[in-house]
């Protein structure tokens, strides 16, 4: 904006400024009196500078004095009075005052601000105009009902004659009079004469306000002309009282009210923020345009037949309809050619309009089935939805989420709006249209950052938001980026709207960390490999219980292994309030392992945690110790949760006040209370087992404190704990024995490893866990495996002599996620004698950053390699590992065929199931279908039979329908993408994710418990059923056991292992011995469905030799000649694979001695038991997992502080650490 001053002169300018300057600095006092003196001058000026717009000078005084020139400087004390004072005549000397946005102060501004750019006034403007439209159809339909044309009104201009001959076969004569001239009352023609004026002012005044310099664009606007041709008729009637009754078209005000409407809703969205679809918008046109159509032309026919066959207004309506409609009765038409050139002009129109429209229509119904429209304002506020945002939406992402998150009871009411910037698939659109997800699941494409998109899904009124990472973009960091973003805008548009957030990269983690729930894929996937490799199955474990099933699964399967596996897989996670629970409510100001022991007595259902009322954090088995509380929160395992069971007194029970809950499991395995728990008098012996012998080589399990004490009997329970009977922290005092024990070789080694948090954690967010660590930090070259450096020499596993079995795991890089594998397996609870070696096989070299992290952790190195390099596998002690975990490769997560993508991984750990059969391969996959190739057997019936029951289960809607693979049962596959149910059901169970990452050891609250095993031995056969084994952890360690990993033998229809050739011919024999020892079996058993699971194994072989031979005729002798011949070919294939590998390893320098014991490979399936009935038997070799109470939580404070103080100078890597500490 320019402003001009009306200054004469420059030199009057300097004067003035120089002596307001100058009267300032001198003349302080004298300020308010020259200002009021000065005033006439101020006046004059601001009249000169009146013809400026908005510009107002402001001074004080304008004297023409002769002024030093030079000005003395402001004295302090005048400055400081000014500066708190605040002097107003100093300050406003000089002031100008501006005016802005003085062009909108004229008149034709003010009023085309309230005519056409203010929203609310000019939306007035629209209804008013529109309602005058529609007043002025509503007045020619009372005039053409109040109209006779029969009448002879002079009024109506010249005579009509009717000169039609007599002969009816010509045409009648058209009467043109009353075309031209109709009957209209006073009342009426007042009515429209004012109608018509306010109209053309209207039109002129706002012809006037958008005018742009060309006035014939305004004029031949069919608007204006319209406008034109319906008022000034009217008006001229006013000053010729004769042409009063001329005919006006009035009803073409019609199509006036059409535009006057969509103006005025594009005001009425504009007004209120809100905007309709294109499709609304689309449809209410073409609406509008029909409507128009059958009016005009309604009102057009009916006056033209005045002159004519004389229609009535209805006729010509019913007309309109019948042809428009392309019926065509032929019992109304138009007699006359006017009338029927204007159904020609309205049919061509009709033909030009409506299939525009129509196509219009068209496009954007088809553009709005790949957006997905929108979630409707009324829906949100009376229904219940939840968002979900992902990148791009694959049919197993979608499937998976709709299963877990409806399959409880009360989201069957939840609608489910999915969010996604990509096009929807062809399967995910079949799958949307199937009825049972069409009238709750809603497509809509658009992006999380655009608030419009948000605003179509109704954000804020969510219940919930699910943020999904791609798991298959080849950039893992940029999906997680992308992650990020769509978190902040959902938090930034419904802050209140509560976040799931799913992250793939754990060093990203803390930016969402404003989330409600968040799910880092790579720590989970890294815990759970980890775990797997000392608890067998844990992936398994876990994946089972975060998925939500009914136990249904395999029921109608004739092997015995399957219906109890499937039963037990439906048990979950729930919670209750103690004082509101009927199973634990009666052990208020009990110990919480008397009140698990008891409750998994009577019940069946496993106490694993709590949480008091003043504490946010979760206690798993927080000890005898703890006495339980009404206000506390209990977390246990069972087939449902408390509030959908029924509880059932029996009569015999009713004496002793004991309670069954149906519909747990089925009736063969449901005893009564007395005979669940043995009798207390028998033998027993403490639950552990020897050391194994030294030449075993493999991991020892956890064993309790003293070995081989016995007791006369199983101890009860105590209600209170008694601290003289649980021996505290009886797990650092039996690491100090375990290290006396050892050999002195062993022993200078292990006495070198402290206890404490690893200094350098390598991204931010990580829990602290107290650890297995080295008095000093490790050079990084004695970290590489295969090169020797000037601190040893070694160039291979086998010189350094580890005792232990190595765990070799094999990964791209090194990713942060890799330091949550090392973690686990080095916490401070692993006993130090059975920590093993650790070995990173990676395909590109870590970085100097991931190196610092872990050279802080004993055993633990790395070389560079891949695991299709037979070499490397060899360097790296292959032979002498116990567990090899094949990680999921970022470069092949993503592929042109989407289930390709694990092709790579699959193959090479068959060629290493091959070359080493004993070796236990933990896989990781991208896609869970994949798991099926995992240890492939071509002619496998037994797999074949698998197979058939995943597609029973699967068709039958389970969730679980791959659960029966056998790599998936013994835990030798995962899939991370099996855990996205976890951050589902946090949804509806908000505790999940901490369980879990206190299972897994991802964080350590004080006083919670960690996931451990314990072997059965034949020592502990005595115990016989999983309740006595239950009393016997909780009485004598106070630990709960939460399931059993089982492994049967099993004899497989066609393994590619040796096969005797004549396995089949003493099939018979056997089996006739089977059915014997079956029925003797069954007499000597104490209880009738458990006894029998070692002859339901062999039921199982049975079963898998019926498969393979149904429906085939008896083997001719050239058959089984062919099949000798093929055993002897497997035979060679095995020796030939022997040989390379021997040959490798002795071009390496290898000894062979330890490849020739890995040859010995024994068919087995393995499967978890989470929580089974109490009367269930043990087997030899079961593995129970127990939580393990923290040992630490009950140390004396004053060994606290010792600890604490020690851990500090730990973390400095002092050199006398390990007398000082008591851990």
């Amino acid at each position: 904006m320019n402003i001009f001053f009306n200054l004469r002169g420059s030199v009057v300018r300097q004067i003035a400024e120089e002596r307001s300057v100058a009267e300032a600095i001198m003349s302080p006092p004298r300020r308010s009196s020259s200002s009021h003196g000065d005033r006439s001058s101020s006046e004059t000026l601001q009249k000169n500078n009146s013809s400026n717009s908005g510009v107002i000078l402001d001074i004080s005084s304008l004297k023409m004095a002769d002024v030093d020139t030079e000005v003395p400087p402001l004295p302090p004390r005048y400055r400081f009075r000014d500066l708190l004072l605040g002097d107003q005549t100093f300050q406003n000397d000089d002031r100008v005052q501006v005016e802005f946005y003085v062009n909108e102060n004229t008149f034709k501004e003010r009023l085309k601000l309230f005519f056409i750019k203010n929203q609310r006034s000019s939306l007035r403007i629209r209804l008013f105009n529109f309602a005058l439209k529609i007043l002025t159809c509503v007045l020619y339909i009372v005039r053409v009902s109040l109209d006779d044309p029969t009448e002879n009104n002079s009024n109506l201009g010249p005579p009509c004659q009717n000169n039609s001959s007599p002969n009816t076969t010509e045409a009648p004569e058209i009467k043109w009079c009353l075309i031209f001239w109709v009957t209209r009352r006073d009342s009426v023609w007042a009515i429209q004469v004012t109608v018509a004026l306010i109209s053309f002012l209207e039109t002129m005044l706002i012809t006037y306000l958008s005018y742009k310099g060309n006035i014939w664009e305004q004029i031949f606007q069919i608007s204006f002309i319209l406008e034109m041709i319906n008022t000034v008729p009217f008006i001229i009637t006013i000053f010729c009282a004769r042409l009063r009754n001329i005919f006006v078209p009035v009803f073409l005000n019609c199509w006036l009210a059409k535009g006057a409407l969509e103006n005025m809703i594009n005001d009425f969205h504009r007004a209120i923020q809100r905007t309709h679809s294109a499709m609304f918008n689309q449809v209410f046109i073409l609406i509008c345009t029909l409507l128009c159509l059958v009016f005009t032309g309604a009102c057009g026919i009916q006056h033209l037949e005045r002159a004519g066959k004389n229609l009535s207004l209805f006729d010509s309506f019913y007309f309109c309809i019948v042809t428009f409609s392309t019926v065509g009765y032929g019992d109304v038409t138009p007699q006359i050619w006017p009338s029927q050139l204007l159904v020609v002009i309205l049919i061509c129109v009709a033909l030009v309009v409506l299939p525009l429209q129509f196509e219009e229509l068209a496009y954007l119904w088809m553009e709005s089935q790949k957006l997905g429209g929108n979630y409707s304002r009324h829906r949100a506020q009376t229904e219940k939805h939840v968002v979900l945002c992902v990148s791009s939406l694959k049919i197993d992402l979608l499937m998976d989420f709709l299963n877990e998150f409806y399959a409880h009871p009360r989201l069957q009411d939840y609608y489910v709006v999915i969010l996604c910037p990509t096009e929807i698939d062809i399967q995910v659109r079949r799958i949307l249209q199937i009825p049972l997800w069409s009238q709750r699941v809603i497509y809509l494409q658009g992006s999380a950052l655009k608030d419009q998109d948000l605003m179509r899904a109704k954000m804020d009124d969510a219940e919930a938001c699910f943020i999904l990472s791609s798991r298959n973009e080849v950039d893992r960091t940029a999906a997680d980026h992308q992650t990020i973003l769509r978190a902040w805008a959902a938090k930034d548009f419904a802050p209140n709207c509560p976040l799931y957030v799913q992250i793939l990269k754990p060093e990203n983690k803390f930016h969402v960390k404003f989330a409600d729930h968040v799910v880092c894929e790579e720590e989970f996937k890294y815990a759970m490999l980890a775990l797997n490799c000392v608890c067998p199955a844990t992936s398994t474990l876990v994946t089972l219980l975060v998925h939500t099933s009914r136990g249904q699964e395999g029921q109608t399967s004739p092997e015995q292994w399957q219906r109890t596996y499937g039963r037990c897989s439906g048990n979950e996670v729930y919670h209750i309030r103690l004082g509101d629970s009927k199973f634990f409510g009666e052990y208020d100001g009990k110990s919480f392992t008397y009140a698990s022991f008891h409750a998994h007595k009577k019940y069946g259902v496993c106490l694993i945690g709590v949480k008091r009322e003043d504490n946010k954090s979760i206690l798993l088995n927080p000890g005898p110790r703890h006495i339980m509380a009404a206000t506390d929160t209990c977390y246990y395992i069972n087939i449902t949760k408390e509030e959908n069971s029924a509880f059932i007194f029996k009569e015999e029970e009713k004496h002793g006040k004991g309670l069954t809950v149906t519909g747990l499991y089925d009736a063969p395995s449901r005893l009564p209370v007395h005979s669940i728990i043995a009798s207390m008098g028998t033998v027993a012996i403490d639950l552990q087992h020897p050391d194994p012998p030294e030449e075993s080589g493999k991991l020892t399990l956890p064993t309790e404190n003293g070995a081989g004490s016995r007791r006369p009997s199983i101890a009860p329970v105590l209600e209170i704990a008694d601290s003289s009977a649980i021996l505290p922290c009886d797990l650092l005092s039996d690491q100090s024995e375990d290290e006396t024990n050892q050999s002195d070789e062993e022993g200078s080694m292990m006495s070198d490893f402290v206890k404490g948090y690893p200094p350098n954690s390598p991204y931010i967010g990580s829990s602290p866990t107290l650890c297995h660590l080295l008095p000093q930090k490790a050079p990084f070259c004695c970290l590489r495996l295969d090169k020797g450096c000037t601190h040893n020499s070694f160039e291979d596993a086998k010189a350094y002599g580890f005792k232990n079995k190595l765990i070799i795991v094999s990964a791209e890089m090194a990713g942060n996620g890799l330091y949550n594998f090392i973690v686990p397996l080095r916490a401070y609870y692993r006993p130090r004698k059975e920590l093993n070696p650790i070995v990173l096989l990676l395909d590109y070299p870590p970085d100097n950053h991931f190196l610092e992290a872990i050279c802080c952790f004993p055993m633990v190195h790395f070389m560079a390699g891949t695991i299709d390099n037979l070499d490397n596998l060899l360097q790296c002690g292959i032979i002498y590992a116990d567990n090899l975990v094949v990680v999921d490769k970022e470069s092949t997560m993503s592929a042109e065929e989407d289930y390709m993508a694990d092709a790579k991984t699959i193959v090479n750990v068959q060629t290493m199931f091959r070359l080493f059969p004993s070796l236990s391969i933990i896989t990781e996959l991208t896609h869970p279908s994949n798991m099926r190739f995992m240890q492939f057997r071509a002619k496998d019936c037994y797999s074949l039979a698998l197979s058939k029951l995943e597609k029973i289960e699967r068709d039958k809607g389970s969730n679980l329908a791959f659960m029966f693979r056998l790599p998936f049962a013994a835990g030798r596959v995962f899939s991370i993408s099996m855990l996205d149910t976890l951050l589902y059901q946090s949804f509806v169970k908000d505790y999940m994710i901490a369980i879990t990452r206190l299972l897994l050891g991802l964080d350590t609250t004080p006083g919670s418990g960690y996931l451990c095993v314990m072997k059965i031995t034949e020592e502990d056969l005595w115990i016989r059923t999983y309740g006595r084994l239950f009393q016997k952890f909780c009485s004598s360690s106070a630990e709960i056991p939460i399931g059993i990993y089982r492994t049967e033998s099993h004899m497989f229809s066609t393994s590619e292992s040796q096969v005797s050739i004549n396995a089949e011919h003493g099939e018979e024999h056997r089996d006739r011995k089977e059915s014997w020892k079956e029925k003797t079996a069954h007499r000597n058993s104490t209880t009738s469905d458990q006894s029998e699971h070692p002859l339901l194994r062999k039921k199982s072989m049975q079963w898998a030799r019926r498969l393979s031979r149904k429906n085939a005729k008896p083997a001719s002798r050239a058959e089984r000649i062919s099949q000798q011949r093929l055993n002897l070919y497997r035979r060679s294939e095995r020796q030939e694979l022997s040989e390379l590998v021997k040959n490798r390893m002795k071009h390496l320098g290898l000894p062979t001695v330890g490849y020739d014991e890995m040859n010995d490979h024994q068919n087995t399936l393995s499967y978890v038991l989470i929580n089974p009935p109490p009367d269930t038997m043990l087997e030899l070799n079961d593995i129970v997992y127990i939580i393990r109470s923290d040992p630490l939580a009950h140390v004396p404070e004053d060994s606290q502080m010792g600890q604490a103080r020690n851990t500090r100078n730990q973390q400095d890597f002092g050199t006398e650490t390990r007398n000082e500490t008591h851990l």
